[in-house]
């Protein structure tokens, strides 16, 4: 049997077997519609009610009624951070503070907001890949409306310093939402602690179903309704309940909780392993600080080499793992994300990223750095810019 890893998690993780029994009632059996009065539909509506008490819970919500099921991490942030702007705007206040890598989710929806006339301010995260909170504070203003900074890093994986960005937001009286998206079911969360106003989550990356997330709205916040047309979530977000998709969610956040400790203790055993390993190759870095960093996330650039060409390789080998260069857009431009924490174009390009959920084993870590260093060693053998680096390297010896 040919050998297979899968290394990719942060771009998305398989439904659990556990997940898929409890969703599967609700496509045959239990598949009324959840809006309905009669008592089939309300079955249906009695899992909507057990998932968004179950997530609730997972982040430490005051209650199930600041849940909005949403169709995902995307769509949560889009409606978080176009709502509080469009809401505050009427009050005299434009002023947008987020990051310089923060998710395209995020970094689009502001670029649409600027056109619209909102000011946007974007923070360094500088070379570690986190955010100065002094620096956040020093840019709020009077018509400050909303500061957003994601959770968690989806490509390096470091995590913010959430909790002090919460309090300094509550302190100017500002709205704070985070793209939690990466962080939710990984490591431990409690927005009324980190004095969060709004989350956004999505279902897939915590080993449940795809097409359907989650945005935490704390009592007392009003944004506009996302889509109007009928009264599911409570008014707010129109159209018939995604209930399978839903009840997988809630159950999938369940036991990523439940798991939580004893996973990233193990995950963040691969995690170093690799990471350690994988140094000793010539001319390798880790991206983003190795201490505040999510337990299954390895981020390297190995310079002389195309992240493409290494995924591809890695392909062949039976290793799924993704890269920071932008080679599925079309774009020859690296990572946003990578140049946001200072790395030359030739450094980003050659970007590796691995990110491991509960399914991984040391094995398959073995298995990564007996494959590795030998494709390095052949793409800069094919790589006129190694080339030029060893020349370099020569010449100033």
């Amino acid at each position: 049997m040919e050998k297979f890893i899968y290394a990719d998690n942060a771009a998305t993780t398989a439904v659990s077997n556990k997940v898929l029994e409890q969703m599967m009632p609700y496509f045959s059996e239990q598949y009324g519609n959840a809006s309905s009065l009669y008592s089939f539909g309300q079955k249906a509506k009695a899992g909507v009610n057990k998932a968004r008490e179950q997530i609730a819970s997972a982040i430490g919500a005051e209650n199930s009624n600041e849940i909005y099921f949403t169709g995902g991490g995307s769509e949560s942030d889009n409606w978080a951070i176009k709502g509080v702007a469009h809401s505050m705007a009427k009050k005299g206040k434009n002023h947008i503070i987020s990051t310089a890598f923060e998710h395209h989710a995020v970094l689009h929806c502001l670029d649409k907001l600027k056109k619209e006339g909102f000011e946007i301010t974007l923070l360094d995260v500088h070379s570690d890949g986190l955010v100065r909170v002094d620096e956040l504070e020093a840019a709020i203003r009077e018509d400050t409306a909303l500061v957003t900074v994601m959770y968690a890093n989806n490509e390096i994986g470091t995590v913010q310093p959430i909790k002090e960005i919460g309090e300094v937001c509550k302190k100017h009286r500002v709205i704070f939402h985070t793209d939690a998206v990466q962080a939710v079911g990984n490591i431990p969360i409690d927005v009324k602690d980190a004095a969060i106003d709004l989350l956004s989550m999505s279902s897939h990356k915590f080993h449940g179903p795809k097409g359907v997330g989650a945005l935490y709205i704390r009592k007392g916040i009003v944004i506009p309704n996302l889509i109007d047309g009928g009264a599911q979530e409570r008014g707010r977000r129109a159209g018939t309940e995604n209930t399978a998709g839903i009840v997988g969610m809630g159950a999938a956040i369940e036991i990523a909780v439940a798991t939580m400790e004893e996973r990233a203790k193990r995950l963040s055993e691969i995690r170093d392993y690799i990471i350690d390993n994988a140094l000793k190759i010539e001319r390798s870095r880790v991206n983003g600080d190795r201490k505040h960093r999510l337990p299954g996330n390895v981020s390297l650039c190995f310079e002389g080499i195309e992240g493409e060409s290494l995924l591809l390789m890695l392909d062949a080998k039976g290793v799924c793992a993704s890269s920071g260069s932008a080679c599925t857009s079309g774009s020859l431009d690296p990572s946003h994300v990578l140049l946001s924490i200072g790395l030359p174009h030739e450094v980003a390009h050659g970007s590796l990223r691995l990110s491991f959920s509960d399914e991984n084993t040391m094995e398959d870590a073995e298995y990564i750095l007996s494959v590795l260093p030998p494709i390095v060693e052949r793409l800069r053998l094919m790589s006129p810019l190694w080339d030029r680096i060893k020349m370099e390297e020569k010449e100033n010896n």
